[in-house]
């Protein structure tokens, strides 16, 4: 990956790697599918927790290493302990902290999906801001195959938001697998590509978004994610307005400005 640059992160079961401003994060355990042992929750903790105090990261592109993006919870290492009182909500609290995370932090996240999103790895598809699909793509709802409710790590939360309510209900209550083409006719992933071309596709939109100014960006992502859940029309007005005001008082909108006049890529101060 051309310009790219690595921390000091020990992590076991993240292969991370940084790119200018974009930090491309991969859950690396493709032996196990990529499936969520401890050290991996443990280590997704960790990297999404810390990035609102992460100023040199403006984007971050979630994928899978090897033929599956994540197919949910191994199930040979359990993180709930013996699955009792509060032992086990605490394990499961680990997980479903996760998409919160995701969901709070500042940097827009990017999902590449390949192969199987299955229960867990679903949510963290559901959780990212952008999905894209490779053409191997599945994603189900994995946990009412497993003897469990279907509503598990925000997943009842983020499925009828981004696609419709009878679409949530139907893969919910079946557990069944939403494959490629169909995830883009119902607005689930933003597009489909070959599985060789994710990187690519990625990186495009990336760019993309590194022309926005960090505060714009930021804010954007802030209020996109309130909107979903505003009551009202008047209570989304009132955040645009806000944000408006905030970018206008900044020097991002005097360099956006002469950036559009001149014909050229804006430098954003950091």
């Amino acid at each position: 990956m051309a310009g790219e640059s690595t921390r000091n992160e020990a992590y076991e079961t993240l292969d991370l790697k940084y790119d200018g401003a974009v930090a491309w994060l991969t859950l690396n355990r493709p032996d196990s599918l990529n499936a969520l042992n401890p050290r991996l929750v443990t280590e997704l903790r960790d990297f999404f927790g810390g990035l609102r105090q992460r100023s040199d990261v403006r984007i971050v592109v979630l994928r899978g290493a090897g033929r599956a993006f994540c197919a949910g919870l191994d199930l040979k290492q359990p993180i709930s302990g013996d699955g009792a009182g509060e032992s086990a909500l605490a394990g499961q609290r680990r997980i479903s902290e996760i998409v919160i995370l995701m969901r709070r932090c500042p940097q827009p996240i990017i999902a590449c999906i390949q192969g199987a999103a299955a229960g867990g790895g679903f949510a963290l598809a559901l959780a990212s801001d952008v999905r894209i699909a490779g053409e191997s793509a599945r994603m189900n709802a994995a946990f009412i195959r497993l003897g469990l409710s279907a509503f598990d790590v925000g997943v009842s939360y983020f499925l009828p938001r981004l696609a419709g309510a009878s679409l949530a209900y139907e893969l919910m209550l079946t557990g069944r697998f939403i494959h490629a083409d169909r995830a883009l006719a119902t607005g689930l992933v933003s597009t489909v590509v070959p599985d060789e071309d994710l990187e690519a596709e990625a990186r495009k939109l990336a760019d993309e978004m590194l022309l926005t100014s960090p505060l714009g960006l930021e804010l954007t992502k802030e209020c996109l994610n309130a909107s979903l859940d505003a009551g009202s029309l008047e209570a989304a007005v009132a955040m645009e307005d806000r944000n408006q005001i905030l970018c206008a008082q900044s020097d991002y909108l005097r360099e956006g400005i002469a950036a559009f006049l001149q014909k050229r890529r804006p430098r954003w101060a950091e």
